[in-house]
């Protein structure tokens, strides 16, 4: 094995730079029959597999991206525009963006004419959080544009085959992989930059999901949680079909379950939901239709907290062009607690069935909520309000204006050597890494995973977000990679290897892209110094990661 310097290593890079600003379309990958070999393939579209693969390219190497939807981009492109940047009254994050991550947000700052704004207000660390926003079709605008300045091959609409024999082995190495369309694809290092970790798996990396106890890494927000008061019901609700009759069971979306052990694991993960770009703008407005298979029974939790007294949520505008990024955080909203439970580990039509319930759920509430008529006796200004809203004409155009993707919040999470747990979190006598390559900038942030009855009314179990117990904290190179002993050219930015609590942290989009961002380089020097991804000198990485303005020392940007 040899190894190159830093300097000698930058040199290549910016002759690499030269020649692909001159042939910036040419592929000198090897495409032949339903075969395809690349210096690396990356599985998965979303932002981390997009940063991943833009640094691939400029460091000379070929690269693929395979993503299963038909769009690339991710979460990002599908309504997440209300990025968690600057949002939070106690921290400024933004000091943690840089690298390929700050790029793509002065890409969208130049797009609104904001770039000179957004440069100034960065430069001398001012919060502005309006400057980090933007709408689904820009991102993907400027994510397209973005792919084009670079040799990326990108195959849409392509998944891996279901099971083990999607990914064929030589020893600890991944020789190839085989997509459900028959293709064949080789690569010296793969990249798993899905939430869902198929590869990883498929790969026999071990992996988890759900809520690991608080005994097996010595943490205290893990597991079930005795109190849940963040985000809990503001109002007594009946949870039962004859109220105040346990006998008769429970209504639709509650779970009928024990409270179990507090501290204790189980499979429980996140709730998942839609982030919806809306519009009030009557030009550009689709009212909200009931959808296929309407049951206004599946409504009942809302006209019942309504009755007690609640306050629902509305839609409100915080993206540019008063559009809004309805996401699902208040004590009863969209999100959909314990409906997702088979989603990590499920096959493809598992999953699908799980997506067209939260679609044909959340249509079915917003039409309830703007046109049902005793949601209107109860709260007339509601429903005035949500009448006011619809789908936006010029969003998801494709998909008449709704989200072609949800907000999986949860999936796989690979277990390697090193787990990022809550003692990195913390901010007394934190855990430091000693090979960070990304900073996690946000805090442990965990949806409720279940809804249950507790002590006789609807209960939300599971929240943890907040509180002044944490800090930003620098994430280990090595929990971006496999046991050695299992595989030795894969890596992943979206499945850490972490604890539930620790990965709540992590879980947002500008983190993932570092940690793409991070991938792509060791994968790289992997290549150039034959050496498993296991084996990447740390040091000329880091050297590397900062050449390139990533922030990698959560030192350097202070406690909330």
């Amino acid at each position: 094995m040899w190894t190159i310097t830093k300097i000698s290593f930058l040199i290549t890079l910016a002759c690499l730079s030269g020649l692909n600003g001159k042939a910036k379309n040419k592929r000198s990958a090897s495409v032949y029959q339903n075969q395809s070999s690349f210096d690396i393939v990356i599985y998965g579209g979303t932002p981390a597999g997009l940063a991943a693969a833009i640094q691939v390219a400029r460091l000379g190497k070929t690269v693929a991206i395979i993503e299963p939807d038909s769009h690339i981009g991710g979460i990002i492109v599908n309504g997440l525009g209300g990025t968690d940047i600057d949002n939070h009254k106690e921290f400024q994050n933004s000091l943690a963006v840089g690298g390929i991550a700050l790029e793509f947000y002065r890409k969208v700052a130049k797009h609104y004419g904001r770039l000179n704004e957004f440069d100034d207000k960065h430069k001398n660390k001012v919060k502005d959080e309006s400057l980090w926003r933007f709408e689904p079709h820009v991102a993907e605008k400027i994510i397209k544009g973005w792919i084009n300045e670079y040799p990326i091959t990108l195959f849409l609409n392509t998944r891996l085959k279901e099971g083990k024999a999607s990914v064929q082995k030589a020893g600890t190495n991944i020789s190839h992989v085989e997509t459900e369309d028959g293709r064949v694809f080789t690569a010296k290092v793969f990249i798993d930059a899905t939430l869902e970790g198929d590869l990883l798996a498929n790969a026999g990396v071990s992996t988890t999901w759900g809520r690991e106890s608080n005994s097996l890494y010595g943490e205290t927000k893990n597991g079930i949680q005795a109190e849940t008061t963040y985000r809990q019901f503001q109002v007594k609700v009946d949870p039962y079909i004859v109220q105040g009759k346990s006998s008769s069971g429970v209504i639709p979306t509650i779970q009928d379950e024990a409270f179990g052990r507090p501290g204790e694991g189980d499979k429980s993960i996140q709730a998942f939901c839609f982030r919806m770009c809306l519009t009030k703008d009557e030009a550009n407005r689709i009212p909200f239709k009931k959808p296929e298979n309407y049951d206004r029974n599946q409504y009942e939790i809302y006209l019942r907290y309504l009755k007690a007294g609640g306050k629902l949520y509305t839609p409100i505008a915080r993206i540019p062009n008063n559009k809004t990024d309805l996401g699902a955080w208040h004590d009863l909203s969209h999100n959909l607690y314990g409906m997702n439970r088979d989603y990590p580990a499920g096959n493809y039509e598992v999953r699908q069935r799980i997506f067209r319930q939260h679609k044909t759920f959340t249509q079915g509430l917003f039409y309830f909520l703007a046109n049902d008529t005793e949601v209107g006796q109860l709260d007339a200004e509601l429903q005035q309000t949500w009448k006011q809203w619809g789908l936006c004409k010029y969003e998801f155009t494709d998909n008449e204006g709704w989200p072609r993707q949800f907000y999986v919040r949860d999936g796989r999470r690979m277990v390697s050597d090193y787990v990022i747990t809550e003692h990195h979190t913390n901010l007394t006598n934190p855990l430091i890494a000693e090979d960070p390559v990304a900073v996690a900038f946000w805090p442990p942030d965990l949806h409720s995973a279940r809804r249950i009855v507790k002590d006789g009314y609807a209960y939300n179990e599971g929240f943890v977000f907040g509180g002044d117990s944490w800090r930003p904290f620098g994430i280990s190179y090595r929990a971006l990679v496999p046991r050695d002993k299992e595989c030795t050219n894969l890596l992943t930015p979206t499945c850490p290897s972490s604890s539930h609590v620790a990965y709540g942290a992590i879980r947002i989009e500008f983190t993932y892209m570092a940690m793409g961002q991070a991938c792509a380089v060791a994968a790289v020097l992997a290549i150039v110094n034959n050496t498993s991804v296991q084996n990447v000198n740390y040091k000329t990485l880091s050297n590397l990661l900062i050449e390139q303005n990533q922030i990698i020392d959560a030192t350097k940007i202070g406690i909330p």
